[in-house]
């Protein structure tokens, strides 16, 4: 028994470390990942240990258990100020879309394959999810208008459950015994309650984690987690839509003023990486090579009429009462990719022993290699030729906050990135004090001093900024403002105004020079006509911005300016 064990770990450490190396040569190429962990669970299943295996009803588990894990890492790391100007055309192409792609992609293979109703349906259904992995790998490499990027990061998380909904239905032994109103009743019960749940448990996890001063940084990711799948399992228990909660409350917890953020983030990164490995060389391993060429025809219509037909009928559908450009209509027709979501939706009727259910399993996986391999590559001149892409990018600070329960106080730490406005500024600039907050510590190339008023920020240096009970907003607001508008930034912060891209303590994003703080196209914030002398500057006299004559060489820092 210990034998087979240690065999088993081997193995999966040898999967592991071969998907994560893989990683590089995919993005070199600007493919999903999920080609690679699907041809490496195709060598494992006809060479490896993986031989033999044909468990479905195990599959569908670990698949769907693995869609909670990629859902909410997808809800942590989306910024609210992101997806709230598109909320409304993601909802849109999640719901009305599907039911527009279910519909189009139904009708053809019932022409083309000669199908019944249901199985037609399924087919639909199955392939109606766009896979947030395989679109979040290909945007990574394109300079898109965050508008555009943020519509089909928040299209391929929302509508995820929405088709887990239709293919559950399709699949129930309740099908072709229920009137019209009752399916639609039913959809918007497990959706009603399953944002309900989300912003429940969203709301609770807040104030907890607020309030418990965890004693190690580590245990605020495992109780952020728990409260996600403490969601689903809720919904689950309720006949409610699980994965509606956990995308809700995923999104309301990553976007709370909570401790210690970005290490959240970071966990939810690296479990939906690991869930993402797993679930995609599993489905290889349960795919038969043997059968699949049967298949290349039928995937070859069905994919034909999603990518032409489908969903460039439902974007078109969707997207043009929100007047969006013809060219971005274009962009989201084309970007619709799968992935591992239609992979695992395709398990679900072959747990359930539906006729038909083994070659639209067999369909599915062709349909989604053969289409991401033509889809994927063609996105970036796509883009450029629409002339969609957008050379200057967003600098982004990030701000971590730790609590320091026995003094009443939190500490910041925060680095200045490249392109902040930061650089070249004083301490005493920062006009931090005045907030109850102090820069207390700097780290520049590995060494570490106290900064006076008058020591110099550079790029790349690390702060630790300590405030009290009451100022961290005041002062993440202060140093977003100084970040974006440099010296000429108004000392005074602005509460709860909007203008600055702000999205909680763990990072706070803040437009690079050029645009406002809402990205482009946004209007700048009007600029205060004058400004206090700084300290050792007469009434009138300026010191020099950066990209100027260099400033005046100050102490309080090691090494030279």
């Amino acid at each position: 028994m210990t034998a087979h064990l240690d065999t088993a770990l081997l193995a999966g450490a040898l999967v592991v470390l071969v998907a994560v190396t893989a990683v590089r040569l995919s993005v070199r190429l600007g493919l999903p990942s999920l080609l690679v962990y699907l041809g490496i669970g195709l060598a494992v299943g006809e060479t490896g240990p993986g031989q033999g295996f044909t468990d479905v009803e195990l599959a569908r588990s670990l698949g769907l258990t693995a869609l909670i894990f990629i859902l909410a890492e997808g809800g942590l790391t989306a910024r609210w100020r992101d997806v709230r100007p598109i909320v409304g055309l993601a909802a849109v192409l999640a719901t009305i879309g599907v039911v527009v792609t279910i519909a189009v992609v139904a009708v053809a293979a019932s022409v083309v394959l000669n199908l019944d109703v249901r199985t037609s349906l399924l087919y639909g259904a199955v392939v109606a999810s766009t896979d947030a992995a395989a679109v979040f790998s290909t945007l990574r490499s394109i300079a898109l208008p965050r508008r555009l990027s943020a519509t089909l990061e928040a299209e391929s998380i929302a509508n995820d459950p929405i088709a887990v909904i239709a293919v559950v239905l399709l699949c129930s032994t309740s099908w072709g015994h229920e009137s019209v109103w009752s399916v639609i009743g039913d959809v918007a019960y497990q959706i009603a309650v399953g944002t309900s749940v989300g912003l429940v448990v969203g709301l609770a996890g807040t104030a907890f984690l607020r309030r418990a001063a965890l004693p190690a940084s580590g245990l605020y990711p495992l109780a952020t987690f728990a409260f996600i799948v403490g969601a689903y399992a809720t919904c689950a228990l309720v006949d409610a839509s699980g994965f509606i909660a956990v995308y809700v409350s995923a999104l309301w917890l990553g976007n709370a003023d909570l401790p210690h953020r970005p290490a959240v983030r970071g966990f939810a990164e690296g479990l939906a990486w690991l869930a993402q490995i797993g679930v995609f060389v599993m489905l290889g391993v349960l795919a038969e090579p043997d059968r699949l060429p049967s298949a290349v025809l039928p995937a070859l219509a069905v994919g034909a009429a999603l990518l032409l037909l489908a969903r460039p009928l439902a974007v078109l559908t969707c997207a043009t009462p929100f007047r969006r450009p013809w060219r971005e209509q274009v962009f989201l027709s084309w970007a619709g990719l799968r992935g591992a979501v239609p992979v695992i939706l395709a398990t679900v009727p072959l747990s359930a022993n539906l006729a038909g259910a083994l070659q639209l399993f067999d369909v599915v996986f062709v349909l989604v290699v053969v289409f991401t391999l033509i889809q994927s590559p063609l996105m970036a001149p796509l883009a450029r030729r629409l002339g969609l892409v957008h050379t200057e990018q967003l600098v982004e600070i990030s701000v971590e906050s730790a609590p320091l329960e026995s003094v009443h106080a939190e500490l910041l730490e925060l680095t200045v990135p490249h392109g902040s406005r930061l650089i070249f500024v004083e301490v005493g600039e920062l006009r931090l004090p005045e907030l109850g907050a102090m820069v207390s510590l700097i780290v520049r190339e590995g060494r570490t001093f106290v900064p006076d008023v008058s020591s110099r920020l550079r790029e790349g240096d690390r702060l630790l900024v300590v405030v009290g009970p009451d100022g961290r907003s005041a002062a993440q607001e202060r140093i977003a403002a100084v970040s974006q508008d440099g010296r000429a930034a108004s000392w005074r912060p602005v509460r709860g105004s909007g203008q600055r891209s702000v999205s909680g303590p763990g990072e706070r994003s803040v437009s690079g020079p050029g645009h406002g703080p809402g990205g482009p196209g946004s209007q700048p914030r009007e600029r205060p006509k004058s400004r206090p002398p700084r300290m050792g500057e007469r009434r009138g006299e300026r010191s020099s911005e950066p990209g100027g004559e260099r400033p005046r060489e100050r102490g309080g820092e090691p090494g030279p300016e």
